[in-house]
């Protein structure tokens, strides 16, 4: 991206300070044509352009503790905003994202929610990345290989290097290769086949992955993750207040 361009994406301070050259690089630049020419062409982007960086404005730098990392948005109108396996509250809850409310069920015992927005562990501590920022409509990965894997890349070393004793949460083969340059030694790497109803009876379902990644933060000092999701009501008013 330009210095133009750079100048007018408002990523989250703590964010910037450590990643934020990178959209400064020839492929980001390359990147932000594409995206002015396919929007040019009537191409609807999803997300809206202020929730592309969504993930990163609800969990700071230096406030994550678990990262899981998605592939690219949900590319159904009124899906996508910012925040990887979430959709907002009113949008029917997507089908792996179903499949991790069964396994948190079945794990630590709790309700499932009455909606599909996971904002609320983004503001705990949650990063939910997805490996490619944006979409368009009905063209599932439409914008892989355009220079989003770079900068992600370039987010999880970042972690890796700069951050110690985070938990990583790897469903599927996409993820897990995204997340080989994380040191084990350093950071706790969870893995299990992804949620989709494709997979998840292949072992996501029944990988402990919650009530494990809480046990290790515990091990370390650390407050574990409150993995219950308000109901859709306070949701929407917590929402309704961040917008006003």
């Amino acid at each position: 991206m330009s210095d133009g361009d750079a100048s007018r994406i408002r990523l989250e301070p703590s964010w910037k300070a450590h990643v934020g050259d990178w959209l400064l690089r020839p492929q980001m630049r390359e990147l932000s044509a594409f995206l002015r020419q396919r929007k040019a062409a009537g191409a609807r982007i999803y997300p809206p352009g202020p929730q592309i960086f969504a993930a990163f404005d609800a969990t700071p730098f230096d406030a994550v503790k678990v990262v899981i990392l998605g592939q690219d948005p949900y590319h159904g109108p009124g899906q996508a905003h910012g925040l990887c396996f979430s959709v907002l509250p009113g949008v029917p809850v997507p089908p792996s994202l179903l499949n991790i409310y069964k396994e948190i069920e079945t794990d630590l015992g709790l309700p499932r929610p009455d909606h599909g927005c996971l904002l609320p562990w983004a503001r705990r501590g949650v990063l939910l990345l997805n490996a490619v920022l944006t979409v368009e409509e009905g063209r599932a990965g439409a914008h892989q290989g355009k220079g989003w894997e770079g900068f992600t890349d370039h987010v999880v070393e970042t972690l890796n290097r700069e951050r110690e004793g985070l938990v990583f949460l790897l469903w599927g083969s996409y993820a897990q290769a995204k997340g080989k340059v994380i040191d084990t030694q350093r950071h706790r790497v969870l893995r299990a086949p992804h949620p989709s109803p494709l997979s998840a009876h292949r072992g996501f379902l029944g990988c402990g992955h919650f009530s494990a990644a809480n046990r290790y933060l515990a091990q370390r000092g650390q407050t574990p993750i409150d993995w219950r999701l308000p109901d859709r009501a306070a949701v929407e008013a917590e929402l309704a207040a961040a917008a006003a």
